[in-house]
């Protein structure tokens, strides 16, 4: 078993046929289809259903490995590139949406004066989209909800945020100053899809309050629910930082009652060590969480104090 091997392997996973992995590793088609034999052969299975072009589950695994393997030799490169020069390399960092909106412009601006050779590729998706990406190595490191339910993932919190409940103000809530956990009860809201971070989070605090919500709609993604909400097409609860002091309209921000707030983190890989490169994205966002706090209503910092 060799890296070209696994290299192989992992082309034909990314691109779906023999031929598309020749491209992607500017070599030609026959050379990949030996490495991938010879792995097959080394390891007893077929790794690739010739067929179709798709992994086996043998073949998922070993691409799975085979992920986390280049991503240690690019760390052997990137930690020997430190002893005498800046930092430099490729890093992969996800966000969720609603932090994104404020926190990347900060991460970039960060980058380009601390670190201006590491060249970061910015993934915006949910959490649980986020931590799948995490575990398979195409993520070095993402801000994600806390907890983090896989064991195989290391957290930190950055910060807590409060939900809020953004109504329309012709919606009956928007008459109120503040709303409780059981009044939002009473009406259908837009909410997220079910398996996403926050729809559990207001499920469960739901359900131990006696609660049942209802959904208008169910939406992919927090920004999407903000949107419609901003619009007048429901009532929607969203984290704080979803909702901008800047932004106006004829909708109404209110304060809910025995809803607790959300966390938020940084998450990575336990297995192996987060790159040179990496660890410095990590300083830089922990450095802009701590600069903005203050700057974002609803929002409550949970880093320790910067040694």
């Amino acid at each position: 078993m060799d890296v070209r091997q696994l290299q192989a392997l992992v082309a034909v996973a990314e691109h779906g046929t023999f031929s598309g992995a020749a491209k992607a590793l500017h070599t030609v088609q026959s050379n990949v289809s030996a490495h991938v034999a010879k792995l097959e052969r080394e390891l007893g299975v077929t790794l690739v259903d010739r067929q179709t072009g798709r992994l086996t589950a043998e073949g998922s695994a070993v691409v799975t490995r085979a992920r986390r393997v280049q991503a240690e030799l690019e760390s052997i490169r990137a930690d020997v590139a430190r002893l005498g020069t800046e930092l430099s390399g490729d890093v992969r960092f996800g966000v969720i949406g609603t932090t994104a909106r404020w926190l990347v412009a900060g991460v970039l601006d960060g980058l380009r004066e601390q670190h201006p050779r590491i060249h970061t590729v910015v993934v915006e998706a949910s959490t649980t989209s986020l931590s799948l990406q995490l575990l398979s190595s195409h993520l070095d490191l993402a801000v994600v909800n806390l907890p983090a339910d896989d064991l195989e993932l290391a957290t930190e919190p950055l910060f807590e945020e409060d939900l809020v409940l953004v109504a329309p103000t012709d919606h009956p809530l928007a008459q109120r100053d503040r709303v409780t956990l059981a009044q939002l009860g009473d009406y259908p809201l837009l909410l997220s899809a079910p398996g996403t971070a926050l729809r559990d989070e207001l499920e469960l605090q739901a359900a131990r309050a006696g609660v049942r919500l209802q959904a208008q709609a169910e939406l992919d993604g927090v920004r999407l629910a903000a949107s419609l909400a901003f619009q007048g097409f429901g009532a929607a609860v969203l984290p704080a930082t979803a909702v901008p002091a800047y932004l106006t309209g004829p909708w109404k921000r209110l304060p809910v009652r025995g809803l607790a707030r959300r966390s938020v983190g940084l998450a990575y890989r336990r297995r192996g060590m987060l790159s040179p490169q990496a660890q410095g994205v990590g300083g830089i966002v922990r450095g802009v969480v701590r600069a903005q706090a203050m700057d974002q209503p609803g929002l409550h910092l949970a880093l320790p104090a910067p040694a």
